[in-house]
């Protein structure tokens, strides 16, 4: 069998690798203000206009770079048992955020967002409903098992579990480490129990 060399766009596997790790890489080492086109065509390897070809700026290759690294790293486990799957979800969404380059990543496009609406409207499209998703799919699981009532209010449960993890990240700073992630769930779980079925009417 002949090797694959590209994808659909024409694009080498091999090239576009080495372009995004090359981009979060220069984004860990120099910010997001000095990290240019020319910069990582260097460090890939690469000709600049390979990647403007590609990509028509340096918020589409780190744009692009989260994502896939998002879409190897936020899946969330599946045990079998809701508090687990929440305590290790949260744990690894603390981790990534804090301590993988992607997060410095994200951090920097979030930045960026504040004042491009365009790149907002990407980073919602491209990422943040794709893990939305993602964070409900253990809360849905326990629904299917019966270990959630079908009434209750996912979207607002999952907010309640993240959000405190992404404004600790992109606000204040403080730590995100497992023990605050475990109390979130915990917290969350207990106000499900002492709710009690009235969720589901």
């Amino acid at each position: 069998m002949t090797a694959h060399r590209g994808n659909r766009h024409g694009r080498s596997e091999e090239a576009r690798l080495s372009i995004l790790e090359a981009a979060d890489d220069l984004l860990v080492e120099r910010g997001y203000a000095r990290l240019t086109i020319e910069g990582i065509a260097a460090r890939a390897g690469v000709a600049k206009q390979t990647i403007y070809r590609w990509w028509q700026s340096k918020a589409d290759v780190l744009l692009e770079a989260f994502s896939t690294d998002a879409r190897e790293a936020l899946s969330p486990p599946d045990t079998g048992e809701l508090g687990t799957d929440l305590r290790l979800h949260l744990r690894g969404l603390a981790t990534f955020l804090t301590e993988h380059d992607a997060g410095a990543v994200f951090r920097a496009l979030h930045g960026e967002a504040q004042h491009d609406a365009t790149l907002a409207a990407r980073l919602r499209a491209e990422h943040l409903n794709r893990q939305r998703e993602l964070d409900r799919a253990p809360l849905e699981r326990a629904v299917t098992r019966g270990d959630l009532p079908a009434g209750l209010d996912l979207d607002l449960l999952v907010d309640t579990l993240v959000g405190p993890i992404y404004y600790r990240v992109l606000v204040t700073g403080d730590p995100v480490g497992a023990e605050f992630t475990d109390r979130l769930v915990d917290e969350a779980l207990r106000g499900l129990h002492s709710a009690g079925p009235r969720e589901a009417e």
